[in-house]
């Protein structure tokens, strides 16, 4: 198995925990939020969890976006004909762009949520942002695609 095969793998694989930790997340929040819950540790634990996956799911994709991948290669040598073809677009284009805001939105809604006030206040800015997250990670996984 070669290096881009091992990454690939590593990333696909661990897709399915930033995936099951956001899910959690999300509804642990809102559970929180509308059930007037107390912002215990393990929320916060399951916010850095989620928050450090998608670092870790970033780091494995930019090492297959910019060293690896052969669908950007292609596209890096001729980026007006990879924009023609719909599987190299999704990849060169598409996939990243709503993975990093899928990443920023975890960070902005980790960031924002230890800063507010009040355990409701923590709820909310989690759930308004780790579900725009959870948003863009499914609008960047080629299954959900809309065509």
């Amino acid at each position: 198995m070669n290096s881009y095969q091992i990454i690939l793998h590593l990333h696909s694989g661990i897709r399915w925990i930033a995936f099951l930790l956001v899910v959690v997340s999300v509804i642990k929040s809102l559970i929180g939020l509308y059930g007037e819950g107390k912002f215990t540790k393990f929320d916060n634990i399951l916010g850095a969890s989620f928050v450090g996956t998608m670092h870790l799911q970033f780091l494995l994709g930019i090492t297959l976006y910019v060293f690896l991948s052969p669908a950007t290669q292609s596209a890096f040598q001729d980026f007006g004909a990879a924009m023609k073809d719909i599987s190299i677009r999704f990849w060169a284009v598409e996939h990243i762009t709503a993975m990093i805001v899928a990443v920023v939105m975890a960070q902005l809604g980790r960031s924002r949520s230890k800063k507010a006030a009040t355990d409701a206040g923590k709820f909310k800015v989690q759930s308004i942002f780790y579900g725009i997250s959870f948003l863009f990670m499914m609008l960047g996984i080629p299954w959900f695609r809309l065509m």
